[in-house]
């Protein structure tokens, strides 16, 4: 697989946690950095999903009224 050299500043302390996991784990600090921006983007790309989803429900109708949802909502404590 091609890659792609990314540059970035992160504060001291994460650098220091990051250095801390690579070697705790025998790992290199770009595998750690790789591990945490794919679980990072996947959860971004999910996130995205779920929001168009949910827009997508709402232009259809697909709603439930509020007044609704604060009467169920007080039912809960019955």
């Amino acid at each position: 697989m091609e890659t792609k050299v990314l540059t970035a500043h992160v504060p001291r302390p994460l650098a220091e946690k990051v250095d801390q996991l690579a070697a705790r784990l025998e790992r290199s600090r770009g595998w750690i950095v790789k591990q945490a921006l794919t679980a990072w983007v996947g959860q971004e790309e999910e996130r995205r999903r779920l929001t168009l989803e949910a827009l997508a429900d709402v232009d259809a109708g697909r709603v439930i009224d509020h007044q609704a949802v604060q009467a169920w909502a007080g039912e809960l404590g019955h």
